[in-house]
């Protein structure tokens, strides 16, 4: 009874099984990356597994599928993402977990529509499913370096989580059972503000336009698929779309959900 867990390399996946080798045996848990030399010494399995190509090999004796999201412009993302639930039906998988994001079926996020059509696509194959729809990350909002934080979310609030207990969330639904064909909508213990942020972080922020948001983070030389992206979660902010507190997460983790003030702690040891 084979659990894979794919991009196990990456910032997400490779939390996730450092957990899940805390509550599963090694020989239990297998891993698909696109370049195996970077998964020597994990321990586990490790499965030669690119969504660009076959994947027979990789999801082969597979029971649950834990499957990453991955990076990239919409419609490579969505390929990928087809490509793999195809490849989990054909390879006969009997529960497909994802990393999806909040709301994924209603959200006005640009980022849903992915999330949106990759969760409509495993529906549609009867596996049962399970859909870790996960908020943002703390650690995509903590300040590097001096300087006002700057955004375009004005006084919108932000429900957002650790990736570390998202991790822990994937690892303890790839361990316990009941967890088939639900939802579960993974948000952080409390809604926050970027003027919240700025003074836990000692700092300002910097209100500006969804406009000039744009023109800085092109500035930055991120790609237009990223900059279109990060400028749309910060005006979805502004209009209350990440601010609901879900309960899902702390229940899966069996404590309470890491904090921003933890999280701004942690990044600025004193």
């Amino acid at each position: 009874m084979t659990t894979l867990i794919t991009g196990a390399t990456g910032h997400l996946g490779s939390l996730i099984l450092r957990h899940a080798l805390t509550r599963l045996p090694a020989d239990r848990l297998a891993v698909s990356v696109r370049d195996p030399r970077k998964a020597e010494g994990l321990g586990v399995e490790v499965r030669p597994g690119d969504f660009d190509g076959p994947l027979a090999e990789a999801f082969a004796g597979v029971e649950t599928l834990l499957m990453v999201s991955v990076d990239g412009p919409d419609e490579i993302r969505v390929r990928r993402h087809l490509a793999a639930v195809r490849a989990a039906a054909d390879a006969g998988v009997r529960h497909i977990v994802y990393t999806s994001v909040t709301d994924a079926d209603t959200s006005p996020l640009l980022l849903a529509r992915v999330h949106k059509a990759t969760e409509d696509a495993i529906r549609a194959t009867g596996i049962p499913f399970t859909f870790l729809r996960n908020g943002m990350y703390h650690e995509n909002y903590l300040p590097h370096g001096p300087g006002p934080i700057v955004s375009a979310a004005g006084d919108g609030r932000i429900a957002s989580a650790s990736r570390d207990d998202l991790a822990l969330a994937a690892a303890v639904v790839l361990s316990t059972p009941g967890h088939e064909n639900t939802a579960y909508e993974l948000t952080g213990p409390r809604a926050w503000s970027f003027d919240e942020l700025a003074a836990l972080a000692g700092t300002t922020h910097e209100r500006v336009a969804a406009a000039d948001r744009v023109a800085a983070l092109e500035g930055f030389g991120l790609p237009g698929f990223l900059v279109e992206l990060l400028a749309d979660v910060e005006t979805n902010i502004a209009r209350g779309a990440l601010a609901e507190v879900r309960p899902d997460l702390e229940k899966l983790i069996g404590r309470p959900a890491t904090t921003i003030e933890d999280a701004v702690r942690a990044a600025n040891p004193a």
